[in-house]
């Protein structure tokens, strides 16, 4: 992907100002619920209970509500999603004020939190491409600003609030999230209508779920693209699972010592949304990718063999900068090969096998903790990260990448198929 030297449009900003005000709120309960869940329970499966409730609707609706995205009005589903977030969180915030807060009504608050994450997240990435004109260039940039501010928001400055707001009492930091949320639909609703899709031949919305899903998994380098994040939620939920026991008993870290753990790895990710481009660019998208894979993979192994809390810092640091590369130089190349009346079918597939992994890694962790030790499932996550790097590397690699750009690109663009010289064509694309 090239560089591009013409400004983002305005609504890109709104859109921007909307997603760092919601990050801010989901960094406070990023931090905050964990040690609410807590004060009620010290046992690693209850806890992975209510991690694995917030990635379930994945489970359940993720195609189908990729489809229904690919119907309904973009811009509408998000400030819907985000307005009956804000209503929701009101609910365990009453009961942590009244003092009946329980497990079960934080999985189930969790479960529905993450259902209208499915349609906000889905709505927005289906809706980002259209604001953009499908432009790749613009397109990197922009979700190097949109992970950028949501790394600094929900890693850098929520976690810390989030635990500072805690004590002031265990509905604070839910009704600062509430008001988060509520703001975000404000500002989604004064972004420009877009027009929708041509709509295809009417179908039944499980027909058309199930030509979404298809799509992707008949494509090897959409396919590569999903199975990265989907291997390393089962990893990632392992670790996020017991990070806050490991981080109080192996570690010695208390309530706010683990707000400025979680705000190192936050500092990674924005170095690493910052640098993605370059990598992109000097390394090729594919190259990058893989990577940034290995890097995090082996950022877990030094977490895991911490004997620290600053070396444990430094390891989540590295692991984040990973992962902020990552998720720009991936969903900027999936929004430049997709066709426009797929976007949220398959952004939804991807994100579902992704998601759907979440579970298995948050109860992966939660046995593997129980039944061994409380750093079993930190090196488990990262012989799994490893694995999936080698595995995907040839799926995702520069020639296919490229491939997959010129393949997308309009008719008459000098970077269409029909507009290359046949001579140029059979030359050897090095990865």
């Amino acid at each position: 992907m090239t560089s591009d030297v013409r400004k983002l449009p305005a609504g890109f900003r709104r859109l921007w100002t909307a997603q760092t005000v919601s990050s801010l709120g989901d960094g406070v309960s990023h931090a905050a619920l964990p040690l609410i869940a807590l004060t009620l329970t010290r046992d690693p499966m209850a806890l992975a209970v209510v991690t694995a409730a917030g990635t379930l609707p994945w489970l359940l609706f993720g195609v189908l509500g990729g489809a229904l995205v690919d119907r309904w009005d973009r811009r509408r589903t998000m400030w819907v999603a985000d307005a009956a977030r804000a209503a929701l969180l009101a609910i365990p915030a009453a009961a942590a004020a009244l003092d009946v807060l329980s497990i079960q009504l934080l999985a189930a608050v969790a479960f529905l939190l993450g259902l209208g994450g499915l349609f906000f997240d889905t709505a927005a990435t289906a809706f980002l491409p259209d604001l953009l004109r499908r432009d790749p260039a613009l397109l990197e940039r922009a979700n190097s600003r949109l992970r950028g501010a949501q790394t600094a928001m929900s890693g850098f400055a929520g976690p810390p609030a989030g635990s500072a707001l805690l004590t002031l009492g265990r509905a604070v930091p839910l009704l600062a999230d509430a008001v988060s949320f509520l703001l975000s639909a404000l500002l989604v609703r004064t972004l420009p209508a877009m027009p929708r899709p041509v709509p295809e031949v009417r179908e039944s919305l499980l027909r058309q779920a199930r030509a979404g899903a298809s799509y992707v998994f008949r494509d090897r380098l959409l396919l590569g693209l999903a199975l990265r994040p989907a291997v390393g939620n089962i990893a990632f939920l392992a670790v996020e699972t017991v990070l806050a026991l490991f981080a109080h008993d192996r570690l010695g870290i208390d309530t706010f010592g683990f707000g400025l753990l979680l705000t190192a790895e936050a500092t990674g990710g924005l170095l690493g949304a910052g640098i993605a481009s370059s990598l992109g660019r000097r390394l090729g998208t594919g190259t990058a990718l893989t990577c940034t894979a290995a890097v995090e993979g082996l950022a877990i192994l030094g977490l895991a063999a911490a004997p620290n809390p600053y070396v444990a810092g430094l390891a989540l640091a590295v692991c984040g900068a990973g992962m902020g590369a990552t998720m720009v130089l991936a969903p900027s190349l999936r929004q430049a090969i997709v066709p426009a009346h797929l976007m949220g079918r398959v952004a939804s597939t991807s994100r579902m096998l992704a998601m759907c992994a979440a579970p298995i890694g948050a109860f992966l962790g939660g046995w593997l903790a129980t039944t061994y030790d409380i750093r079993t499932p930190l090196y488990a996550a990262s012989g799994l990260l490893l694995a999936m790097t080698a595995v995907t590397a040839s799926m995702t690699s520069n020639r296919r990448v490229e491939a997959a750009l010129r393949a997308a690109a309009p008719a008459g663009s000098p970077d269409h198929p029909a507009s290359k010289d046949p001579a140029q064509e059979s030359a050897p694309d090095l990865v």
